[in-house]
């Protein structure tokens, strides 16, 4: 199996990105490992990447960006509904604690069922796979689509996920859930069993159980799977944003801000 290294990355990312591991755990400040590293581990899948996440919980975001600038590193909080960044050169860490649509938000769970590993010759822990599967679960731009990552997840891990888990984290969202399930039975109809037959038939009949009656006939959800393809339906045709209900996952100015960003 492939590994990130300082061949790979290059003398400055694999400086850069060591230091901050191992400025954070000096720090004691709660931290996990996602992105391409934890991908890398769990599917064996290596990517080339120029950038690093790591997931906190939403009060210690500021927390690690005051520490690093006051080291010295350029840091802001690009999106204060998920997302800041330390900058180091060409190279920066996204610093997550939820999601561009506010409905993955880090808590304690993600902490109580992560993976130790290590990471650049550090000990740090990886995000669990069913969060990224979760978080994974609503990317659904045009420009990218996390459907292949799930996918190749859940090739990797079906036999291990904590299943219930999985379906109580997509909570009223579990449409989203079933639909990446019917996709990884399309791409793989070799392994489509490894998903329990419980969850397919729960969720299936939920569907059924649906059929009869519609939900709020002006609420659009699509706006939970993309920032941009869905807003003619808010700003056009009168449609209920999802992101402000009925959890108000994003405020009116995040997701002004949000949505300033597309032509930034």
């Amino acid at each position: 199996m492939q590994t990130m290294t300082r061949e790979s990355l290059g003398d400055q990312a694999y400086s850069f990105y060591r230091h901050a591991l191992e400025r954070l755990n000096d720090a004691d400040i709660d931290f996990l490992v996602g992105g391409a590293y934890a991908l890398g581990h769990y599917t064996g899948i290596f990517r080339d990447t120029k950038d690093f996440d790591i997931f906190v919980g939403p009060d210690d975001c500021p927390r690690v960006l005051r520490a690093f600038a006051k080291a010295g590193y350029h840091t802001e909080l690009t999106f204060p509904h998920w997302l800041g960044k330390i900058y180091h050169a060409d190279c920066f860490i996204d610093v997550i604690f939820s999601s561009g649509n506010g409905v993955a938000k880090v808590d304690d769970t993600w902490f109580d069922h992560a993976e130790p590993h290590s990471v650049l010759d550090v000990s740090v822990r990886l995000i669990p796979v069913e969060e990224m599967i979760w978080s994974k679960g609503f990317v659904v731009e045009r420009e990218r689509f996390d459907g292949a990552d799930i996918n190749h997840l859940l090739r990797a891990r079906a036999d291990q996920l904590d299943w219930k888990r999985l379906l109580h984290r997509y909570g009223v969202h579990w449409r989203v859930l079933l639909a990446h399930l019917v996709f990884f039975g399309f791409a793989y109809p070799g392994e489509r069993t490894r998903v329990p037959a419980w969850v397919m038939n729960y969720l299936m009949r939920r569907v059924e159980g649906e059929q009869q009656t519609a939900g709020p006939k002006r609420l659009c959800r699509g706006t939970l799977l993309s920032r941009e393809q869905y807003l003619v339906d808010v700003d056009e045709w009168g449609a209920q944003d999802a992101r402000l209900l009925p959890h108000e996952y994003m405020s009116p100015e995040d997701i002004d801000h949000w949505t300033a960003a597309i032509s930034g």
